[in-house]
């Protein structure tokens, strides 16, 4: 008999695997960067959602953010997400569960959203690039008033005093729908606040 955490996994990996998802077609001058959604398990062995909130210098500073960043010259979407994972929290040796949408940033980077499995590690921030590191239940991305919306802003509040904008809220939306309920949801014309626009 498989554990919560198992028949989660399979579940969302078979939805994913279903979701056909919108990729930006490689282009030259095109900037990339990954991200993850890196699902872990505490220890009564319930899941969470990794988000960070950026260190107070460097790029977009103290904003709420998913591990991620730009990839290096050649590298692939998918393998730069997963090296800021582990740069960034130390988090290492997840399973790939599958992708969501690329998302085009207002400032003109192309975001592919992973979506990992890694067990039952402790997230450590490196302090040179993020400031704090919480985890968010997956029921919170269930609860009644997420998302909601401030005018034309999507906002995820994720607790008490975590509110995420897009593209990362954006990102995480399309998580809840598509990966946990099971639902296609699209997310590229959901707008950025202007100060996430660095």
């Amino acid at each position: 008999m498989l554990s919560p955490i198992d028949t989660l996994r399979e579940q969302i990996i078979a939805r994913l695997t279903a979701f056909e998802r919108r990729q930006v077609p490689p282009a030259g001058g095109v900037r990339r960067a990954g991200v993850t959604v890196c699902v872990l398990e505490d220890a009564e062995h319930s899941p969470y959602v990794v988000v960070i909130r950026r260190a107070s210098r460097g790029r977009n500073p103290g904003q709420w953010a998913l591990p991620g960043g730009r990839a290096d010259d050649g590298e692939q979407p998918v393998a730069a997400a997963l090296r800021e994972l582990a740069e960034e929290t130390g988090i290492t040796g997840v399973e790939v569960a599958g992708l969501l949408d690329d998302f085009v940033t207002d400032s003109g980077f192309v975001i592919t959203p992973v979506v990992a499995f890694g067990g039952r590690q402790e997230a450590v921030p490196d302090p040179r690039e993020v400031a704090s590191v919480h985890a968010v239940p997956l029921e919170r991305f269930l609860a009644p008033g997420v998302p909601r919306w401030k005018g034309e802003l999507l906002q995820m509040p994720l607790g008490p005093s975590i509110v995420i904008h897009a593209p990362t809220g954006a990102i995480l939306w399309q998580f809840a729908e598509v990966a946990l309920r099971g639902r296609e949801q699209r997310v590229f014309d959901v707008a950025q606040p202007h100060w996430t626009r660095t």
